[in-house]
């Protein structure tokens, strides 16, 4: 492991893609055609954790988990239907670039993988400055758990102390955390700023325009200028 490497660990949907409130209706839809009244303020609580799990956490223990699959399939048709016009946030592309051109190994940690990450990907369009995905395909657990950036770290072959991840949820907050990870909550994917904070952000920023305006300074500034003195 090479101590003054550096990682930029990134959260996809929500953080680099305009996709949340798409996961949302889709996944209100699945709930609904199975015959559930979810609000959508709940399911917009609970994007970002992996699809098993938010059906979990939205239906309880005692739902009839033979309706699982049936909801999280349900979700992927529909949300499947709009992956080929996934809109990037604002900055995202060019902060990636400017992340890999300035030393970091970029790596983004998703619970999305397959067909759905190759969209996402597409949809940020700078491939070329990604080093490494960690997603829910390579984990056993996903976020709140710290399994995927543990295994994001991994990729890019540094330690904690080296590492930034950025994301947009109170679940990615907490896995960053719970992987001893500094964390930076962007606000683009709807989730209140105290939330963030709260759960582990130790900066907020409105977009990854805004970041990639604020580069010098925060957590990145702090990593980058510990990993050049060592």
């Amino acid at each position: 492991m090479d101590r003054t490497s550096r990682a930029a660990v990134f959260d996809v949907d929500g953080t680099l893609v305009d996709s949340n409130h798409l996961h949302i209706t889709a996944w209100w839809e699945a709930f609904r055609q199975a015959g559930h009244r979810v609000a959508m303020h709940d399911i917009h609580r609970a994007v970002g954790r992996p699809s098993s799990d938010l059906v979990a956490h939205l239906l309880g223990e005692d739902r009839d988990k033979d309706q699982d699959s049936d909801i999280s399939a349900g979700h992927k048709a529909l949300y499947g239907t709009f992956s080929d016009r996934l809109p990037a946030m604002e900055g995202a592309r060019q902060l990636l670039l400017t992340l890999a051109d300035s030393g970091w190994t970029v790596v983004l940690a998703t619970s999305a993988g397959g067909a759905e990450l190759s969209a996402l990907r597409r949809a940020i369009g700078a491939d070329e400055a990604i080093g490494a995905t960690a997603s829910a395909d390579d984990v056993e657990k996903g976020k709140p758990a710290p399994d995927p950036i543990e295994h994001a770290l991994v990729l890019a072959g540094v330690p904690a102390e080296r590492a930034v991840f950025v994301g947009d949820t109170v679940w990615d907050m907490l896995a960053a955390t719970r992987a001893h990870v500094r964390c930076v909550g962007l606000l683009c994917g709807g989730i209140p700023r105290s939330d963030l904070v709260e759960a582990g952000a130790a900066a907020v920023y409105d977009h990854p325009a805004d970041l990639l305006a604020r580069l010098d300074e925060g957590p990145f500034a702090e990593v980058a200028r510990r990993a050049d003195a060592d």
